[in-house]
């Protein structure tokens, strides 16, 4: 190769190298921006003052934007501001984010929790049993149903999953309809004369006529799991084994509302099995024997009830026959309760203790 042709391919590696640093000196970078808030956590009522400090990185800042979840609460043009949030009242974890934005049009987006908990804390239950009743032992309990004076029950496990019509007197089935074997079974409630069901990991509930108990469709939830679920005469609510309950609309079968349950010291996850009764939600919550009585427009526990005594009188059973079971009379107010693999069903009765 001549020496003139080594000059020139060298000389062209020199300027490709040159255009390709300038061209990196000249990408333009994403704003960072920094948020401090006053505490992580507040009680429903209370304010919270939020600092906000942005770094453009090159370039110059156009805005940024502070949101509380989804609600756009302030803009500056600033590098640094603060912005005080009143009246936080919606119960469970909340969201800031701030979306700053260059004058090239390019963003960063940085987000900061904080959890809104019940400025009061739970009332205690006292718990008087009225009676008791045989209950299949075979039953991995996972929804509990009063309808109509007729009592409901659906089961878990693979291959012994289904939806029970049952005897209370006897606890011997009177009608069922079983999932097919690679279907784990979950919670279950009655609306407008159809039965549905959850299941655990699948994403996929079923709907029976109530007469008849044939199919009639199936839905799908966005959730990984499904667990408890109940109604409340116009939405079904559902629980996933979190802190959250959706009110699900049974036409369309879209969350049209979510509460979170907390009480004054946190946030409450593994809610269980729901039964709703007259504004609130009762609900077991899971590897524990308490049932919680929570607000079900807030998601506020109001009051929580210790069942161990229940638990203690079956004797002999092992880590996996757990509390799950609660069923309310709409027509005289009494409740019943279960677990998986007990031999009877509770009637029994919760009462705000006196101090």
């Amino acid at each position: 190769m001549k020496l003139k042709q080594i000059t020139l391919i060298c000389l062209c590696l020199l300027f490709c190298t040159t255009i390709s640093c300038n061209s990196s000196a000249k990408r333009s970078r994403r704003p960072v921006s920094r948020i401090e808030i006053s505490a992580d956590k507040i009680v429903a009522g209370a304010g919270l003052e939020v600092k906000v400090t942005v770094q453009p990185k090159n370039g110059e800042l156009q805005k940024a934007d502070l949101y509380l979840d989804n609600e756009l609460l302030y803009s500056s043009e600033e590098l640094s501001f603060s912005y005080s949030i009143k009246d936080v009242d919606k119960l469970g974890r909340r969201t800031i984010r701030v979306v700053a934005t260059k004058t090239d049009g390019l963003e960063g987006t940085n987000y900061k929790s904080f959890d809104v908990l019940s400025a009061t804390a739970p009332k205690d239950l006292e718990l008087t049993l009225v009676q008791s009743f045989p209950h299949n032992p075979k039953f991995f309990t996972e929804g509990f149903e009063v309808h109509e004076g007729k009592y409901y029950e659906s089961t878990g496990t693979n291959g012994e999953s289904g939806v029970f019509e049952f005897d209370l007197k006897t606890g011997k089935t009177i009608r069922e309809v079983r999932l097919e074997d690679k279907y784990f079974g979950e919670g279950m409630t009655i609306l407008n004369d159809k039965v549905y069901m959850l299941t655990y990991k699948a994403k996929t509930g079923f709907v029976y006529d109530l007469n008849t108990l044939e199919f009639i469709e199936n839905f799908s939830y966005n959730t990984t799991e499904g667990w408890g679920m109940t109604n409340d005469g116009e939405f079904l609510i559902k629980g996933d084994g979190s802190a959250n309950i959706d009110f699900i609309n049974p036409s369309t079968y879209k969350v049209e509302k979510q509460i979170t349950v907390c009480d004054n010291r946190g946030i409450i996850k593994n809610i269980n099995e729901l039964e709703y009764h007259d504004g609130v939600i009762y609900a077991n919550v899971w590897m524990t024997n308490l049932i919680l009585k929570i607000d079900a427009n807030t998601g506020q526990v109001l009051a929580k009830a210790d069942c161990s005594s229940l638990y203690n009188s079956l004797g002999n059973l092992s880590d996996v026959d757990v509390f799950n079971g609660i069923a309310i009379d709409k027509s005289n107010g009494k409740m019943y309760v279960t677990g998986k693999y007990w031999d009877k069903t509770f009637e029994i009765k919760l009462e705000e203790k006196v101090n």
